[in-house]
């Protein structure tokens, strides 16, 4: 049979989010998000207009052929996706190594003791006691 889970993960009260945002820890996961993410951004918006700007007032620069039916507007466009799925992975990597392990601490923190673990499993499941619940098990 499969059953839904509970949403009742017990009474407690909720976290004061003001606290939480005036805490050390929340300023420290802040400035290390903005402190990549704002740079990566202004670097790449300009690295956009400049190539969109080549494109309007620089025809003749654009149209230089690099090789065979290459021109440089080509190159610099692909670059354009290039570099656009490379500050994905660095972010990726990023976010993994130094921005969700404070934001997992912080979570903990403000949950407390009744934190439900992040991997999907839940402690309170009925069963054989490994934690999967029905659903999970008819889903897997």
């Amino acid at each position: 049979m499969i059953t839904a889970p509970s949403a009742d993960r017990g009474e407690h009260d909720p976290p004061d989010y003001r606290q939480v945002q005036s805490s050390p820890e929340f300023a420290e996961l802040r400035r290390a998000h903005r402190s990549f993410a704002f740079p990566l951004t202004l670097a790449f918006v300009l690295w956009y207009l400049g190539y969109v700007l080549l494109s309007s007032y620089a025809g003749g620069f654009m149209a230089t052929k690099v090789a065979g039916h290459l021109n440089v507007a080509l190159v610099l466009g692909v670059a354009q996706f290039a570099t656009t799925f490379l500050i994905a992975w660095w972010y990726a990597r990023h976010a993994a190594a130094r921005l969700d392990p404070r934001a997992e601490a912080l979570r903990a923190r403000l949950a407390g003791p009744a934190a439900a673990p992040r991997d999907g499993t839940r402690t309170d499941a009925p069963g054989d006691g490994t934690g999967r619940t029905d659903v999970q098990e008819a889903g897997a």
